[in-house]
């Protein structure tokens, strides 16, 4: 469900920088596919793979600045989103058993 809601994300954002639907599902679909293959044939850890193919003052770059705040650590935001949602997650697990 996280990375289906992940693709969700990426093709609305598309939708809304003017490309059709159609086109924002399928590419947001191929780049968590292709990132997907990625890390699925290497032996390198993700941030290793992510830092590779992050070229400095790129586009790429500029999204994860603001989904990796420089002065945030972990605790803000994807990182912490995400971080948040699974302790969350956890803490309904421990109340259904």
């Amino acid at each position: 469900a996280y990375v289906c809601l992940l693709v969700e994300a990426l093709a609305a954002a598309g939708e809304r920088l003017g490309l059709a639907p159609e086109l924002a599902m399928r590419l947001a679909r191929a780049t968590v596919a292709g990132s997907g293959a990625l890390l699925e044939s290497s032996d390198a850890t993700a941030a290793a793979l992510r830092e590779a193919v992050t070229s400095p003052g790129g586009t790429t770059r500029a999204a994860l600045d603001v989904l990796m705040p420089a002065d945030g650590g972990t605790e803000v935001g994807l990182s912490g989103l995400v971080g948040e949602a699974l302790v969350r997650a956890a803490e309904r697990s421990r109340q259904l058993a």
